[in-house]
């Protein structure tokens, strides 16, 4: 998928674990794995705006568009995109 997500690097920069992330959006830390791995279809909006109250952030510092022709090269990454799904209807992630 040619959307790449980069909420390892703002975790970096928050200095935050994946877990204490989780807690404080309200979401399993399995859906935010999900979701941080480029595993996740689709992702809802109130999920994506807890995610940048808590990291203090915008939208685009979280999501980032790849060309194809970039992920088909990238390696590890594109290896794991097929991944498993979110719960819930379709992989979505958020509740």
């Amino acid at each position: 998928m040619p959307i790449a997500v980069d909420i390892d690097v703002m975790l970096a920069r928050r200095k935050m674990s994946v877990g204490e992330l989780a807690e404080r959006v309200g979401i399993t830390p399995a859906n935010l794995a999900v979701l941080k791995n480029g595993r996740a279809r689709a992702v809802r909006f109130t999920t994506l705006a807890a995610l940048c109250e808590v990291l203090q952030c915008q939208p685009g510092d979280l999501l980032r568009w790849e060309t194809e022709e970039t992920e088909e090269t990238g390696g590890a990454e594109a290896e794991g995109a097929g991944g498993a799904e979110a719960e819930g209807v379709g992989g979505v992630v958020g509740g």
